[in-house]
């Protein structure tokens, strides 16, 4: 039948159309599911590589130093794992078997209790070093089971913790703890592992483990270990939760969040010199932003995981610039227990999407996630997607990491269940963005191993810079994967930038060729900031500078009336810059976009620094 025909069914067919083309609202959610369930023919649950048990914190490095990425799970009342993918059964396995000739038994360590995992290079030989967390069924105060420090050591991974020297120095730790995360807290490639304790009172207080060298001989195999929080001024009691570590506050040095329970959090800013002063209650506004770097401004983003929190979410850092204005959507702030924030480009779209992995502990809570989507001149919206298979409702999660374990570009997601109910591994695989361009940059430090709280910013040609961080704590439990990965739909990239804790930095160019493929970025030589000589295409708000590297361009400087008349007052954003009404507004407050209300000003990363000094 013709449509003409029947005007209350062509009336009909206009009204879908329009659904059609109307953009999606906050309050709807985007129907093509992100991820599809790839558990039982990747990981199938079993007694050897997925166990059902408690399991809790997530990691990724490389153990068996192969150049692959294997992911290390926190069992707490069964063995830590270690899956590696094998290709040949594209599946991941488990190598920490339980056989005592196996050089990966002692990582099992089924006696520990284990609830977080970080790694990193203590010593610098440029391997990894592994520490998990022990709980031994305290919830605070003291423990009856020390931590453990894994080193690979005369063919075999081995506790450091329990070798004489450390254990006549007292350095394991004896109290219950949640997360731990790496610091290189001097820039010099060795890093600390900080210990985000759970204390009594005053029993257990956080802990700064690192190498020292005075007493350390590695030739002979002796690593000495030293407690060094009270030193470097982390010494403090708390109930610890999630740990994140980067430039947060400083422009290249590690600083460090601390989720706290029961107490206020802590904001640690580095001086320089590896000592640290808690900023959190004098800098104000700015203690409030570093809680959620995972979220990304109009101009760039950043790929650091936010610590756990049932609170509503606000924005992050990019580049020098720290925005305290809260552009929570109203789904977005709604609370849920939520244990594990993930950020990621799922899609490789260049949009960041932001994974909820929740806890169902009272009652079904299923897992959120978001995307979060720049606008040129303007906050970014936020939009609900559907997460597919990786709702899972009944979860118990507790962890969880991405990572591109089959080197295919798309990243991958690995959840970890526990506490009130033992559950296997889950593993999921992205739906959507098979066709979209991609870059993944692994720095490495001085001694070659991964150089965990480097900044990177990529530039291209359509869409201006993106950043990311390799966070050496990633929150709670867990640790994400030593890479910035970046999805770049289909943009291309043109140059990219690391900046190294110790405040070195490359530029380089990318070739057209190195597109969907992984560079390793060497720590810099003497007089090798910038690698090649031929002009970079820094992309949109960006020019090159006399020193070879890509910097913001101020748009309101240079463009002095750039804005319309309505908005005359032009604010430099880090890529663009954003017009806005001339409306006053208290102190710390600015016009919001349409200059119908005050908001919490956008803070410099300069006031931060001075306020916190």
């Amino acid at each position: 039948m013709a449509l003409s025909a029947d005007p209350g069914m062509f009336r009909m067919f206009l009204f879908l159309l329009l659904l059609w083309f109307l953009p999606h609202t906050e309050g709807s959610q985007r129907a093509e599911p992100m991820f599809t369930a790839v558990t039982n023919s990747v990981l199938p649950p079993d007694y050897d590589s997925n166990p059902t048990q408690l399991n809790y914190g997530v990691a990724v490095t490389d153990v068996d130093h192969d150049g692959d990425f294997e992911i290390v799970v926190a069992g707490y009342n069964g063995p830590n794992l270690v899956l590696k993918y094998d290709r040949a059964q594209k599946r991941l396995v488990n190598i920490a078997v339980d056989e005592r000739s196996s050089p990966y038994y002692a990582l099992r360590d089924r006696q520990g209790n284990a609830i977080g995992v970080t790694a990193c290079d203590i010593d610098g030989d440029g391997r990894e070093e592994i520490y998990f967390l022990n709980t031994n069924n305290a919830f605070s105060g003291v423990a009856t089971y020390t931590d453990k420090l894994f080193k690979f050591r005369n063919g075999r991974w081995e506790d450091v913790l329990s070798d004489e020297v450390n254990v006549a120095r007292g350095v394991a730790s004896l109290f219950a703890g949640r997360s731990v995360a790496c610091v290189d807290r001097t820039g010099s490639g060795r890093y600390s592992i900080y210990i985000a304790n759970y204390a009594y009172g005053n029993v257990g207080p956080d802990a700064l483990i690192e190498m020292d060298p005075e007493a350390s001989d590695l030739s002979r195999g002796i690593l000495a270990l030293r407690d060094v929080a009270a030193e470097a001024g982390v010494s403090k009691y708390t109930g610890g939760r999630g740990v994140s570590v980067g430039p947060i506050l400083s422009s290249s040095a590690s600083d460090i969040f601390c989720d706290n329970e029961n107490g206020p959090n802590f904001l640690f800013h580095n001086r320089g010199d590896g000592t640290f002063v808690d900023a959190a209650a004098s800098a104000g506004e700015c203690s409030r932003c570093p809680v959620l770097l995972s979220t990304p401004t109009p101009t760039g983003d950043s790929g650091l995981p936010a610590p756990s929190s049932m609170t509503p979410q606000a924005s992050g850092t990019v580049g020098q610039v720290i925005l305290c204005t809260d552009i929570a959507s109203p789904k977005f702030s709604m609370p849920s227990p939520v244990r594990t924030v993930i950020t990621a480009d799922f899609d490789n779209d260049q949009e960041l999407e932001i994974f909820f992995n929740n806890f169902a502990h009272r009652s079904s809570s299923a897992n959120r996630l978001f995307r979060v989507i720049r606008r040129e001149h303007g906050d970014p919206l936020i939009e609900e997607l559907n997460p597919g298979d990786a709702l899972e409702p009944e979860g118990r999660g507790t962890g969880g990491v991405v990572t591109d374990f089959d080197g295919d570009g798309m990243l991958d997601l690995i959840l970890s269940h526990g506490e009130s109910m033992a559950q296997p591994l889950s593993v999921f695989r992205g739906n959507q963005g098979f066709s979209n361009n991609w870059l993944r940059v692994v720095p490495r430090t001085r001694f070659g191993a991964f150089a965990r709280g480097a900044k990177v910013v990529l530039y291209t040609k359509k869409s201006g810079a993106h950043l990311r961080i390799i966070d050496g704590g990633s929150g709670y439990l867990c640790e994400m994967e030593p890479v910035a990965h970046f999805g770049l739909g289909k943009d291309e990239a043109s140059s990219v930038e690391v900046t190294w804790p110790d405040g070195k930095m490359v530029s380089r160019s990318v070739a057209s060729g190195e597109m969907n493929s992984v560079l390793e970025i060497p720590y810099p030589q003497d007089g090798d900031g910038h690698q090649d000589l031929a002009p970079l295409e820094c992309g949109q708000g960006f020019s090159q500078q006399e020193n070879g590297h890509c910097m913001d361009t101020n748009e309101c400087i240079q463009f002095p009336f750039v804005c319309p008349r309505d908005k005359p007052v032009c604010v430099n954003t880090y890529g663009s810059y954003r017009c806005r009404t001339n409306k006053r507004c208290s102190r710390g407050y600015e016009p919001n976009e349409d200059g119908t209300a005050c908001v919490g000003r956008t803070i410099l990363s300069s006031d931060c620094d001075t306020l916190a000094e």
